[in-house]
């Protein structure tokens, strides 16, 4: 069974910077993210092998005077091949700095006249090192686009005699002597000139050469062909030599139309990291286990959190904590604090070691329980969001084949196989349903959907709720035909992938505004908006139908009543019930069996002003200190 494509990298904490604000870009890995339970509180920072990893590219541009044609030479508006180059560097850097900021990017221009490169490689410029997405780098390759085009003969000129050898020679000493360890290295070769070196074969043979040293040593090499006005650009007299080896199965390049589009496309979202969330082991029975690796398919995304600058630096600050001994003042250290839970009016303390005895439950694996089918798996059962599995090798030798036949018996039966799941050390068991996917292919015969198990975390008997409905009024056999009609003209086909978080996307293009100096920020179009022409031009009759046939005569829907009494009166109200709960409350008996917890604040703050007991704070926790002092608890 053909593997899911899943490539190991790593993260780091990002930020991004302007100039009077910054803010930190919440944890962006793939497979984990803070869901606000015990599962959510692991460890945040990985390495793979010991190693930070991030992506490094480079722009490989030919600056041949080809380049700078336009079709129409008097159009100001047309952009030459130079200058749509440029424009996909600027918006791969924008993107980055939103998605990947760690990233390195570099631009790298050949076929110039002068030169510019740690090697004094003749006619090779090294416009922008690698280094990581910045505002200052991308205003840099505004001013060459908008007004640089009609100095760029003179700022770097032309020249034909330029070695392709030498060109990927730097880029490859610009992965090789960058102060980062980059993981996927990438190289875009950007050209409208489909026969570089015509009549020098030993050029031709060096280029080729180092294009196979690139390969050997974990650089990518990509090339982006541009078509000359009423020309057609073959990639064999060159270039298909330049990129691919007898070995190579697949050797048609990509449209570069479509490249192109996906490269001058506005991507404001993060990058997730495909990586492992954790591996281990998957027991089937005594002695019989087998390696998987714990992914997240759909996380939340977050704003980032602010950080704190000073006023007159604009530096972080550094927060630091000291817990002080209420009494005397005096700074408790670690070692000094210990772990309490109220039982029964009675304070039990906990030493460190009993409390990790507690939350101990046993290695962290996966234990199958048994099989069930799948048809029990309820929608409501979701508890939190689902996880996948997928077989890992370097764990247990021989998992793929003993998951595939698990997998495949699954889908064959029609069953979910349930399990115990201890996501970490110190962490509790959970249920899970495995629900078995099959690997799914587009017409393109790409991979869409990656062959394992969906982790379905199941609630617990303590987990479901009984809920009291109240007698509602029924509707009617014909409202409900009304509502049936108007319901099956308003589907569509809904798919999470379509739609943007308009509260993250605003956000972020205040954030640029800023940076980049921006008079305003650029439009948000709310895709979560409805689209009310549409639904007016398929259903409007059947909605005026549902209406006629539901509402009386007159009345119009999402009007708002306005209340009598206004804010005051709800005040006043609301007071007057929170006097009548403490004055019903036998507030020592609640303080004796250690129930005062489960009032509110403001029964809380009413009962201490009734008793009239001194509280030392305003906080649950003094209030219920204050009232058990008082009736000596």
């Amino acid at each position: 069974m053909p593997g899911a494509n899943f490539r190991e990298k790593n993260f780091e904490e990002q930020k991004t910077t302007n100039r009077k604000y910054r803010v930190k870009k919440e944890m962006a890995d793939f497979g984990f993210a803070n869901f606000g339970d015990d599962d959510d509180n692991e460890e945040e920072e990985f390495t793979f092998q010991g190693v930070t990893q991030r992506d490094g590219l480079i722009f490989l541009i030919d600056c041949s005077k080809s380049m700078f044609d336009k079709d129409d030479e008097d159009n100001e508006e047309e952009e030459s091949h130079f200058q749509l180059c440029l424009r996909c560097a600027q918006t791969t850097l924008q993107n980055k700095i939103i998605s990947s900021d760690k990233d390195l990017v570099g631009i790298v221009f050949y076929g110039t006249e002068k030169s510019q490169n740690p090697s004094d490689f003749k006619h090779v410029y090294v416009y922008q090192g690698l280094e990581q997405p910045g505002a200052e780098r991308i205003l840099e390759l505004e001013s060459l686009i908008d007004d640089g085009m009609k100095s760029f003969e003179k700022d770097y000129g032309h020249n034909t005699a330029y070695s392709l050898n030498d060109a990927l020679w730097t880029c490859q000493n610009m992965f090789a002597n960058s102060s980062q360890k980059v993981g996927f290295k990438r190289i875009m070769l950007f050209t409208n000139n489909d026969n570089p070196h015509a009549g020098a074969p030993q050029l031709q043979r060096q280029a080729k050469t180092k294009a196979g040293d690139l390969k050997e040593t974990g650089i990518e090499l990509e090339l982006m062909h541009l078509q000359k006005p009423n020309e057609s650009f073959e990639v064999d007299k060159f270039y298909k030599d330049l990129l691919y080896s007898a070995d190579d199965d697949f050797t048609e390049l990509a449209n570069p139309a479509e490249r192109l589009e996906e490269l001058l496309t506005r991507v404001r979202s993060k990058d997730h990291k495909k990586r492992a969330l954790r591996r281990i082991p998957l027991t089937l029975g005594p002695g019989l286990e087998l390696g998987v690796g714990v992914y997240t398919l759909v996380r939340p995304c977050y704003k980032p959190t602010a950080v704190k600058l000073s006023r007159n630096t604009n530096e972080e600050l550094k927060t630091h904590s000291k817990t002080y001994l209420r009494e005397t003042g005096e700074v408790l250290m670690p070692q000094d604090l210990k772990k309490a839970q109220t039982y029964g009016g009675k304070r039990i303390s906990f030493e460190n070691d009993e409390i990790n005895q507690i939350k101990n439950f046993g290695e962290t694996s996966f234990k199958l329980m048994g099989f069930k089918p799948s048809s029990l798996l309820k929608k409501y059962y979701h508890v939190k969001p689902a996880q996948f599995i997928y077989p890992d090798e370097t764990t247990i030798t021989g998992s793929t084949t003993l998951f595939t036949a698990l997998l495949k018996k699954s889908l064959e039966r029609d069953v979910t196989a349930i399990c115990k799941y201890i996501s970490g050390k110190n962490f509790p068991p959970r249920f899970v349903a495995l629900v078995p996917q099959e690997e799914e292919f587009d017409k393109q015969n790409v991979q869409i959907s990656p062959p394992g198990f969906h982790v379905i975390y199941l609630p617990f008997a303590d987990d479901f709720r009984k809920v009291k409905f109240e007698e509602q009024p029924k509707a009617g056999s014909e409202q409900v035909e009304k509502a049936k009609e108007m319901i099956k003209k308003m589907k569509f086909t809904f798919n999470s992938e379509n739609f943007e978080n308009p509260s993250l996307q605003k956000y972020w293009r205040n954030i640029e505004a800023l940076a980049l100096d921006r008079t305003a920020p650029e439009e948000v179009e709310d895709f979560t908006l409805p689209d009310d022409e549409r639904m007016l031009k398929r259903a409007g009759e059947a909605i005026d139908n549902f209406k006629d046939m539901v509402f009386p005569s007159g009345y119009e829907p999402g009007a708002k009543k306005r209340k009598a009494g206004g804010a005051t009166g709800n005040a006043a109200a609301k007071k007057a019930k929170t006097a009548d709960a403490s004055a019903s409350i036998d507030v020592k008996k609640e303080a004796e069996e250690g129930r005062l917890g489960k009032l509110t604040v403001a029964v809380l703050k009413e009962i201490v002003k009734k008793e009239k007991i001194t509280a030392s704070g305003t906080k649950k926790a003094d209030l219920i200190d204050a009232i058990n002092d008082h009736f000596g608890v």
